[in-house]
């Protein structure tokens, strides 16, 4: 049984010999056909990684959504006496809820970084002043101005 397996490995690695001089013969023939699948295969193995992504993405946000509904929806059926409120509002107030809890997030979480955060506001407030004032203008702009 030893010499099969031997003979089984030596002719899978003369396939594989066989396998890359063909595609070589193929590439030295044909590089523009060779280019080509190349940056085919490039674009839709990226194609393929966004879409997961965006598959993935979403499919988090809904569970996400769906999970914290499904929590404030036991929240309003416990505290509310009469369950005839419309959805339409009940969707309206929910929004409204969140965009009060995003209203009211403090993005700085000390003063320190404030501070830090309105200093580099403020540099690149001047950086952008020094690069718009330093541009050389163009000639044949202010001639233009004149006539319109």
């Amino acid at each position: 049984m030893l010499p099969f397996c031997h003979n089984t490995e030596l002719r899978m690695d003369m396939a594989l010999l066989s396998n890359i001089l063909a595609a070589y013969s193929f590439v030295a023939e044909n590089p523009e056909g060779a280019a080509l699948y190349f940056v085919c295969g490039v674009c839709i193995g990226l194609v393929l990684t966004l879409a997961a992504l965006v598959m993935r993405i979403s499919c988090h946000t809904d569970c996400c959504q769906h999970s914290q509904e499904f929590l404030k929806d036991q929240e309003s059926s416990s505290d509310s006496e009469d369950g005839s409120l419309d959805a339409a509002s009940d969707i309206s107030v929910r929004r409204h809820r969140r965009f009060e809890r995003t209203l009211n997030k403090n993005v700085f979480t000390s003063v320190e970084e404030l501070e830090r955060a309105q200093r580099l506001e403020e540099r690149e407030r001047i950086i952008r002043e020094i690069w718009m004032n330093g541009q050389p203008e163009v000639p044949g702009t202010r001639s233009l101005n004149r006539y319109y």
